[in-house]
């Protein structure tokens, strides 16, 4: 008789395949992690066996996830919408499911600052991408120059400032909660 009451209860039953066949294990290889027998494993599966909420988190640390992510089921919020900075000139998204961090899409028409003093340090970490031109990337005594399609990632508590070199170009930046909270209580350095 199959277990499946529901949605969720499918949802999960597929997420746990899923992440099994992703990972390349075996029922047998997910089971010896989960302290599962195959049979079992293989019941819950395919809907077979009850789910119960103790296998469900030893089934997620096994499979390297979250009991939340492993019962996560709120998709209607795919499509999220910039809200937009108009004092920097920015374009801003969060990220649903790590509040507090924040994409941001800037284009930058200065160089950096020629004054160290003008950098700045706080909390944090941060991520750009540049998607077009050449950005220069003050990192504490070093200039760094990141090129299209380049990536960066820093802890902004070294003192860090970000310009163009020689024409516009355009980033994209991923802020964490601290990170962006420097960057909102800070003098705009970049």
């Amino acid at each position: 008789m199959t277990q499946d009451d529901g949605g969720l209860d499918s949802l999960v039953r597929k997420r746990v395949r899923a992440l099994r066949v992703a990972q390349g294990w075996s029922l047998e290889e997910l089971a010896t992690r989960a302290r599962l027998s195959p049979s079992s494993l293989s019941r819950i599966e395919n809907g077979q066996r009850r789910l119960a909420l103790d296998q469900l988190v030893t089934l997620a640390r096994a499979l390297d996830t979250s009991l939340d992510q492993l019962v996560e089921t709120d998709t209607d919020d795919v499509i999220a919408s910039p809200m937009i900075d108009g004092a920097h000139g920015l374009m801003r998204w969060p990220i649903k499911a790590e509040p507090g961090m924040t994409v941001v899409r800037q284009r930058i028409t200065t160089p950096p600052p020629e004054n160290p003093a003008a950098m700045r340090a706080h909390p944090g970490r941060e991520w750009l991408v540049v998607l077009s031109g050449t950005v220069v990337l003050m990192l504490g005594h070093r200039r760094l120059r990141v090129e299209t399609n380049q990536a960066a990632e820093f802890p902004t508590m070294l003192p860090h400032a970000i310009g163009t070199a020689g024409g516009p170009c355009e980033i994209i930046g991923i802020f964490d909660r601290e990170a962006r909270r420097g960057h909102q209580t800070g003098p705009k350095a970049d």
